[in-house]
């Protein structure tokens, strides 16, 4: 089945910041109204946020230039992250000195990264995820097991029945 809902992108290419600290700042928004998202944006505190809301803001305005453009019925206010990512640039080869007259080699990291918003269709069961729904409850298969073995057993006998139930 086929939906269709267009989809407005922003980017920013070759940022001097590394992919992974401004992963931290897109999982944020991931699936969050544009609304919503920007207040996420707003109150965090990493160094590469406003960055992120500034290809944000473009990305809304994309959609906003391209729907008066193209005559669509787009309603701004119901737009909600669809993809945000940041890919991996070109590296930047840098020299540390070291002691005893060596030199080590560091690489500074570049991103792309881009956004992309979607309008919000109920109809079609497209959009916002629910948060507590996607995220996976880290060991539970492995604590339920433990908790099973060691239900009854109080003391440290490591397995074995106590003393009065042997006899």
């Amino acid at each position: 089945m086929q939906l269709d809902t267009r989809e407005f992108r922003a980017e920013a290419r070759f940022q001097r910041v590394s992919p992974q600290k401004a992963r931290l700042v897109l999982d944020l928004i991931k699936g969050l109204p544009v609304e919503q998202a920007l207040n996420v944006i707003m109150f965090t505190k990493k160094g590469v946020a406003p960055l992120v809301e500034k290809v944000l803001r473009s990305a809304l305005q994309n959609a906003n230039h391209l729907s008066d453009e193209q005559g669509l019925d787009l309603d701004v206010d119901n737009l909600y992250v669809k993809s945000a990512i940041a890919n991996d640039g070109p590296r930047m080869k840098r020299i540390r000195p070291a002691p005893m007259g060596r030199a080590f080699r560091y690489q500074r990291r570049m991103a792309h990264i881009a956004i992309a918003v979607a309008e919000l269709s109920e109809a079609a069961g497209v959009g916002r995820v629910d948060a507590g729904e996607t995220r996976r409850v880290r060991g539970g298969k492995s604590t339920a097991k433990r908790s099973a073995r060691t239900v009854g057993v109080t003391d440290k006998s490591h397995g074995k029945r106590p003393a009065a139930a042997r006899a």
